[in-house]
């Protein structure tokens, strides 16, 4: 350690990742006690009901504690890990010397560490609602000889497995090397990874209660699956047949059950995303009294003309146009024809609220659940600008990769339910949002074309709209102008 140089550690709590979110589950960590963290360097990685979020951490130096397992849900404010850093060594510089000459030197990383955070303990960076430049209120002195994880001394510079009274459980650590013996019951529960965590937790297992299979009583995913596969055979009765393999899988069967028993059953928690929609399409259906109007419509021309415009897009020159990106633009010429539908209602002041921007949502289905990523300034951009943006936002939605702020905020939503396979819906609004568009499958059909029978490529739009914004007319008069630009392309190009 060097001289006049002092340790102490900084908590580092759950910032306000903004949005009006009030906690966050923890995906997955990046650091491990006794790692050496530069600042700003990301150190863990949670999940909003909005978005998969890398939270950096403003102080440089060694990590002393985590606190929270993968896969717990932690309030903003809570603490996240402490950090052990350098500062100046004020009147206590002669005890600390001294103390320091007793013990032996840290390895030389966390030394490094701890020599550059005595001269910028922060970053100054902030997330929302987060300052760094003050020094949290809760302090205390960290032994200069290593690291301390709720209060039992560690090597600073080394990862190591936590001892029992550490607030974190890492995976794939064994409370007892070599014993095959279960963890104590306030301790780390030795688990091969997070994806076999996970899977208990979905499916209702105690991972305490298991014996690992593993080496040093690691639990392993098979143990898991025995375990979910004996709970499955319990629950149908003596009469079953032992299952040989279970792979488990989040939907949820009733299984019947011995005379008399009832029905099995599984539970689970309307958190994250799932939450979050529950919570929204609850408060629409409350709030809004909508109404659905629908049409059919002849979109043989409109991939004629997608198809002539893709031809013309030479190879590595740009992007081919999707079908959703003309359905995009030829919303936003319907906005503008009939603009009480790009509106919000304010029921307090009892006015409705017209909006001069476009800016539009549109429905995507990830593994994580349903998003509704939004295109700001849709009215102002090209169709290959929005065809671009799209792309760019399915890609990020499909990595879990979206912040809050490109999934709030839009004006009037487009939702392609075609690409399910169904030809019709009547979707909840997105709230505040006084619209929606459906789009439903383009298949060949009997249509009558220039006074003769022939197969068309036909395509039913819908319309679910609120009834406070506009009457049915406005409604019925989006829809059909939607409809003859989908029949006639050119009839765009009249209206823009």
């Amino acid at each position: 350690m060097a001289p006049g140089l002092s340790v102490n550690s900084l908590e580092f709590k759950l910032p306000d990742l903004g949005e009006g979110l009030t906690e966050a589950e923890i995906t997955r960590w990046l650091v491990q006690v006794g790692d050496v963290v530069a600042v700003d360097q990301p150190v863990v990685e949670v999940e909003t009901a909005k978005a998969m979020v890398e939270v950096p951490c403003p102080y440089g130096g060694v990590v002393t504690a985590r606190f929270g397992e993968e896969g717990s849900e932690l309030p903003v404010g809570a603490p996240l890990l402490t950090v052990a850093v350098g500062a100046p060594a004020g009147d206590g510089a002669a005890a600390a010397a001294q103390a320091q000459a007793q013990a032996p030197a840290p390895e030389e990383p966390a030394e490094r560490a701890l020599q550059s955070a005595a001269a910028e303990e922060s970053s100054g960076n902030v997330l929302v609602g987060y300052g760094t430049a003050a020094a949290p209120a809760r302090r205390r002195r960290v032994r200069a000889a290593g690291a301390v994880t709720n209060g039992t001394p560690k090597p600073a510079a080394r990862p190591a497995p936590p001892l029992p009274s550490a607030p974190q459980e890492l995976a794939g650590t064994s409370a007892a090397a070599g014993s095959g013996t279960l963890p104590r019951p306030d301790g780390p529960i030795p688990v091969f990874s997070p994806l076999v965590r996970k899977l208990a937790r979905e499916n209702g297992v105690e991972l305490r209660e298991l014996t690992g299979t593993g080496p040093d009583g690691l639990i392993m995913r098979a143990d898991v699956e025995a375990a979910i596969a004996a709970e499955l055979a319990i629950a149908a009765g003596p009469t079953a047949a032992p299952a040989a393999s279970v792979t488990p899988t989040t939907s949820v069967t009733p299984t019947p059950a011995a005379a008399g028993a009832g029905t099995a059953e599984e539970r689970y928690p309307l958190t994250g995303i799932r939450g979050l929609v529950a919570d929204k399409m609850s408060r629409s259906r409350r709030e809004i009294p909508e109404a659905t109007c629908w049409v059919d419509a002849d979109a043989t021309e409109l991939l004629a003309a997608r198809a002539a415009m893709n031809a013309a897009v030479k190879q590595g020159e740009g992007h081919k146009i999707s079908l959703l990106a003309l359905f995009a633009r030829i919303s936003v010429a319907a906005l503008a024809r009939y603009p009480m539908l790009n509106s919000t209602v304010d029921m307090e002041a009892r006015e409705v609220v017209r909006l001069a921007d476009v800016h539009l949502g549109f429905a995507a289905q990830t593994d994580r659940g349903l998003v509704v990523p939004v295109v700001r300034n849709t009215n102002t951009r090209t169709t290959e600008s929005v065809n671009d943006e799209l792309i760019r936002l399915t890609e990020s939605a499909r990595d879990g990769k979206l912040t809050p702020g490109e999934l709030t905020g839009g004006t009037f939503t487009l939702n392609n339910y075609g690409v399910f396979g169904v030809d019709g819906s009547t979707p909840i609004i997105n709230h505040p949002e006084a619209a929606m568009l459906g789009v439903g499958r383009i298949v060949p059909k009997p249509w009558v074309h220039q006074g003769e029978l022939a197969v068309r490529h036909v395509v039913q739009l819908s319309l679910t709209f609120d009834h406070r914004a506009c009457d049915g007319g406005t409604a019925g008069g989006f829809l059909r102008f939607v409809a003859d630009c989908v029949e006639q392309p050119a009839v765009l190009l009249r209206a823009v």
